[in-house]
């Protein structure tokens, strides 16, 4: 359920519960003004009545008071009184009789006792009264009198009964109204305290749906500001809340991704600047030197005359120095065409033996201080792949071996075969490569500390021969012990047809 419709429910109950405390306060209001109105309503019937029997207790009175003075001469003054209160009684049988009609019972009640009154005004002592001026006698009648007051008892009895039933109809009036006021101060009372308790949950509710989860976004987004881009929010939370942490951990999420890409962009531009840096050492070293040496000795060979012998000297050495610059480029172009063209090999069968043979003579007079070895376990080795590829890494193996043994010794070149495969080793007794340089060694321009002992190089050999091996199919590798020396290896499969077409296809 969203929060929306979360809110939209308490409030519909809320508003309910306030509705129902307000009826409850209107039908107690109403309750109690029910109950005064029949007070007042009762107040006013009793009044009536009240006045009515004292009409019923003059006319009774009139009409005995006209019975005792008949044979004087005052009469008059009693026929007046009883002529005014039989006038009043007509108006004020009818009032009885309209107040008493909101309820039947007292409605029969006034009919029975206005019948009985008009009875005794109307056919007693209407009746009696020319009778006692004809014959004043009758006047001492027992059964007259007797007559009179059985009129008047059951008159006064009527009023009685009528008064008591609406004093007890305004009592149970005023009761009902009392009960109803109860329930609805109950009612009233219960949606009240419900209205509050519903408030004070709907508060803690906003504060513990809203008001902690937007806290914490509001912390995490001032983490993420601060660089904290590996926190997380919890993905809990009604609705909408849960909407917000879930896109504020996917916008952590995306911002920790761009920040992974931008410092991997940012290795990748330090390593190109190191790269560039190394280069640029790289060039100004080695070259500078065959460079100064070809300039220092064709100047030399310009301004001078020398022996034949010693011209020949300094054209071997300026030739020597020239071929280094040309191997200089060659290896900077071979760099650049295997980084945007990959390695461009040729597929014909070749003995391997053979072409380890040739490398080992070509570099055995290298150096005199140092004894090339070659051990081959059989013949012919037969692989397929590019001749002119593979000697570039024999030769760059066997003349690393020589130049990073500067104190000369033993190196061995070995091959045999390995599995569906040929295995070609070079070991030399030198320098060895120190262990937290051993990860870099195939690493374009990098040389670890062996520049500061004056050995020249540019660092690129050993990464164009494993791009070559690779290309191959094969792989390379080393074992070294600094002071030791080391043991560089390649291991090529004899069938390289499909690795090689595979190798284009990927390139």
């Amino acid at each position: 359920m969203t929060l929306a419709r979360r809110m939209w429910l308490a409030s519909e109950l809320l508003a309910l519960l306030v509705a129902a405390a307000f009826a409850a306060l209107i039908i107690a209001v109403s309750a109690q003004r029910d109950a005064t109105e029949r007070e007042a309503r009762s107040k006013d019937v009793t009044t009536a009545s009240l006045e009515l029997e004292k009409l019923v207790s003059d006319v009774e009175t009139s009409f005995l008071g006209i019975s005792l003075t008949q044979s004087t001469d005052q009469p008059g003054a009693f026929l007046g009184r009883y002529r005014t209160a039989r006038h009043d009684l007509q108006s004020r049988l009818s009032a009885l009789e309209t107040l008493a009609s909101d309820d039947p019972r007292q409605r029969a009640r006034a009919h029975t006792l206005a019948q009985r009154i008009r009875e005794y005004v109307n056919e007693f002592v209407a009746l009696l009264i020319p009778a006692l001026r004809e014959t004043p006698g009758i006047a001492e009648d027992g059964l007259l009198a007797q007559n009179g007051k059985s009129y008047t008892d059951e008159i006064r009895q009527l009023f009685g009964e009528f008064r008591g039933a609406e004093n007890e109809l305004a009592a149970e009036a005023s009761r009902m109204a009392g009960r109803r006021t109860e329930i609805a101060v109950i009612v009233g009372v219960v949606a009240v305290g419900a209205s509050t308790t519903l408030i004070i949950l709907f508060g803690i509710v906003l504060s513990q749906s809203i008001g902690r989860p937007v806290r914490a976004v509001a912390s995490g987004a001032s983490r993420l500001a601060a660089g904290e881009l590996d926190h997380r929010l919890p993905e809990h939370g009604p609705g909408e809340i849960g909407d917000l942490t879930h896109a504020f951990n996917a916008m952590a999420e995306r911002l920790e991704e761009g920040r992974e890409e931008l410092q991997a962009q940012n290795d990748e531009l330090r390593e190109s600047e190191r790269m560039k840096t190394e280069l640029v050492n790289i060039v100004s070293h080695e070259l500078r030197t065959p460079l100064a040496s070809v300039l220092g000795f064709t100047s030399l060979l310009l301004k001078r005359d020398f022996e034949p012998d010693t011209r020949r000297h300094y054209l071997g050495i300026v030739d020597a120095q020239a071929r280094r610059l040309a191997a200089l480029l060659e290896d900077f172009l071979d760099v650049q065409r295997i980084e945007h063209e990959g390695v461009d090999l040729a597929t014909e069968r070749i003995d391997l033996a053979m072409l380890l043979d040739e490398q080992a003579q070509l570099y055995a007079a290298q150096s005199p201080k140092h004894r090339l070895e070659v051990a081959l376990e059989e013949r012919p080795l037969t692989v397929r792949g590019d001749p002119g590829r593979l000697a570039q890494v024999v030769g760059n193996l066997l003349s690393n071996a020589i130049k990073y043994s500067p104190d000369g010794g033993t190196v061995a070149l070995a091959a045999k075969r390995s599995g569906d495969g040929v295995r070609v080793i070079v070991r030399d007794e030198g320098l060895g490569i120190p262990a937290d340089q051993q990860s870099r060694i195939f690493t374009k321009f990098f040389r670890g500390d062996v520049g500061a002992t004056g050995i020249t190089g540019t660092g690129l050999g050993l990464a164009v021969s494993r791009e070559i091996v690779e290309a191959h199919g094969g792989r390379i590798g080393f074992d070294s012990d600094p002071g030791t020396g080391s043991t560089f290896w390649l291991e090529l499969p004899s069938g390289l047809a499909d690795a090689i077409a595979t190798n284009r296809k990927e390139t």
